[in-house]
């Protein structure tokens, strides 16, 4: 975060993040908590594919103006909903007064979100989004937060959110405010993501998994374990390509998922002959994706799949073409000069 500033009102230019997309390489489902969300264990990674957001201080007096949002790409829905303007609000009740034009609350923010991530799509846009939008306010603001009131912060927002505040990949546990850093991984492969134009619920999703008998599979959790442990002591791109079979099975929402959207299956199958590769759910979909050495290999693999769609060699679920890009999982130190 740059140092506070005398008067934020006078700042010229806008704050700017960028909010990556997170990959679950790992999900395991370990337990049902007393509150009624999931006891989770799994790996999460940071993208290369990311939203922008970007913030400026509004014009009048300090408290009086509402914080306000202006989206383009994606559709996200209502801003009202959005959670770029939830996480502003919420970081202003932790700042208090405690901002470099204080006392009295921050001032309003005008923020504006240009949504290249997927919305729904089990790539956490908007956690990501959200958290942005927490650092963000807190630099316009030349604030200040404790790290366990801005972790406290993001986990009321969301599950997903404490995991942007690590700034790399993690371990993530409990239903998601527990993360560990994962620092080992030296350079990140390249990413093919498909995310199919079909709706997929992620409360849906786990009702249909309790259903079926709410319990994860043994081997997930294990290879969840094994992933995190190599992860904090040092793996390659390679090493990770060299997994992704067994990775593209470590999820327990699989199955569930594909009770919710049963043309899933068929178009990962396909999707899998015509790449040579396994292919993994991030999350609880309907995002697919598949490992490859580099961001080059990953966007050939991007073209033939963009051209097999069009030409029908690969048929899609939907009534429009999925989503289709290449990227790269960002270590720690990629997503400090990325981001």
């Amino acid at each position: 975060m740059s140092a506070p500033i005398a008067d934020p009102t006078r700042r010229l230019t806008p704050v700017v993040r960028l909010a990556p997309a997170k990959l679950n390489l790992t999900l395991a489902v370990v337990g049902r908590r007393p509150d009624g969300y999931h006891q989770l264990h799994s790996v999460f990674v940071p993208l290369g594919l990311a939203d922008r957001l970007s913030l400026s201080v509004g014009v009048g007096q300090a408290g009086v103006d509402r914080d306000s949002l202006h989206v383009a790409g994606f559709d996200a829905g209502p801003p009202e909903g959005n959670l770029v303007l939830r996480a502003i609000a919420a970081t202003r009740v932790a700042v208090g007064g405690g901002w470099a034009g204080g006392p009295g609350p921050a001032p309003a923010l005008a923020a504006r979100l240009e949504k290249r991530i997927p919305v729904a799509a089990g790539l956490a846009g908007g956690s990501s989004d959200a958290a942005a939008a927490m650092d963000g306010s807190l630099e316009a603001w030349g604030a200040e937060l404790d790290p366990d009131v801005r972790r406290a912060t993001a986990a009321r927002l969301g599950s997903d959110v404490p995991f942007f505040l690590a700034g790399g990949p993690a371990l993530v546990e409990g239903r998601g405010e527990v993360v560990a850093p994962l620092h080992g991984l030296h350079t990140g492969p390249g990413v093919l993501l498909v995310t199919p134009a079909v709706p997929l619920s992620t409360p849906e999703v786990f009702a249909v998994f309790d259903g079926l008998g709410g319990h994860g599979n043994g081997s997930t959790r294990m290879s969840s374990a094994h992933l995190a442990e190599e992860l904090r002591s040092g793996l390659t791109a390679a090493d990770l390509v060299a997994r992704a079979g067994v990775l593209t099975v470590a999820n327990d929402l699989l199955q569930a998922a594909f009770v919710v959207v049963p043309a899933l299956v068929p178009f990962r199958r396909a999707l899998s002959r015509l790449l040579a590769r396994p292919i993994g759910l991030s999350g609880s979909g309907p995002t697919l994706w598949a490992l490859y050495p580099s961001k080059a290999e990953a966007a050939a693999a991007a073209d033939l799949v963009q051209v097999s769609v069009g030409d029908g060699r690969l048929p899609a679920p939907g009534s429009n073409a999925p989503f289709v890009t290449a990227t790269t999982i960002l270590t720690g130190r990629q997503q400090e000069r990325e981001l």
